[in-house]
């Protein structure tokens, strides 16, 4: 029987002669630890996956009212458009935005995640409109709560909903991130889904939430953040910020469109790039962005003759290399 070491190696002794010197002994046992010890870890190494994949994708509820008048766009046949293109695409991460739950509907989270064999965590939105229990009243009225979420073919580990500021117009429009913890091949990965309305002071935030996750491995952080590339507010996080826009990476020219496409249109109607998947450098694990595109942007032709998108967004996907 072998003994068990740190780290979860296990290493057999080797039978020292019986005239050796007590001293010869303990060198050749220790010699002999490292023998089993150093392929072991070796093994670990070369195992682990070296390409990370991630969407990051705002589904598109239909609107706050869509839970009273079931007016959402035709939610289920998008959501199955989705999943069939999430499928082939077969990510480890999916950041969602505009989650929905409500009577009817069900947690589209949920449905997501198990269309698609993945663990999951979701945060609702619109219940902090108010305080508590006002904001829970609130939902339980209009039939409908909303929230980014995060998908992972990884343990989720820990997850925290964190209030974005409200210093816009806008004060009645909660907005959250969601920040999760996912037990990896290389180690904890930090991943941040959150759907920002066009507050500076929030996306300021998310950037605070995002360095105060830095550790070894690189942060992630993915979603719908309602500003172009060029606006102020994204030139902080790339100019000087430490993030690392992934699909501008890999792709320096192309324009990357993901919104706003009318989910019943005949051609494409995107004018403007609002999602994005960031990359926060870690200090110890190098990253590289090995590819990146716009996904779910193909419509289907549906029995009836009309034209049917997955969501009013186009999904991002990038393809990361760890080292």
């Amino acid at each position: 029987m072998g003994h068990r070491l740190p780290h979860g190696i296990w290493a057999r002794p080797c039978a020292p002669s019986h005239d050796a010197r007590a001293g010869a002994k303990t060198v050749l046992a220790l010699a002999c630890i490292i023998a089993v010890s150093g392929p072991s870890l070796s093994h670990a190494t070369d195992t682990a996956p070296r390409t990370l994949r991630m969407v990051t994708f705002n589904v598109f509820h239909g609107g706050p009212a869509s839970g009273l008048w079931g007016d959402d766009y035709r939610l289920d046949r998008r959501l199955a458009l989705a999943v069939a293109e999430l499928r082939t695409l077969s990510p480890d991460i999916v950041a969602l935005q505009e989650a929905s739950a409500g009577w009817g509907r069900g947690n589209v989270t949920e449905r997501i995640a198990a269309g698609l064999g993945l663990r999951h965590a979701w945060a609702p939105a619109t219940s902090r409109v108010f305080v508590r229990p006002f904001g829970w009243l609130l939902t339980l009225a209009m039939n409908f709560d909303e929230g980014p979420a995060v998908l992972s073919r990884f343990p989720i580990v820990a997850s925290e909903i964190h209030t974005l500021p409200r210093c816009g117009q806008r004060r009645i429009d909660a907005r959250v991130a969601l920040v999760t913890d996912l037990d990896t091949p290389w180690g904890r990965l930090s991943v941040v889904s959150t759907h920002t309305s066009r507050d500076d002071c929030q996306v300021r935030r998310i950037a605070e939430l995002a360095q105060a996750r830095r550790g070894a491995l690189p942060t992630l952080v993915m979603g719908d953040f309602n500003s172009t590339e060029g606006s102020e507010a994204i030139s902080a996080l790339t100019n000087g910020g430490g993030f690392v826009d992934a699909y501008r990476t890999a792709n320096p020219t192309a324009p990357g469109l993901t919104v706003w496409q009318r989910v019943e249109a005949p051609e494409p109607t995107v004018l403007r790039r609002v999602d994005y998947v960031f990359i926060v450098p870690g200090s110890e694990m190098k990253t590289r962005v090995r590819a990146s595109r716009v996904v779910l942007n193909t419509p289907a032709r549906e029995p009836d003759g009309t034209t049917l998108w997955p969501s009013d967004h186009y999904g991002v996907l990038v393809d990361l290399d760890l080292q």
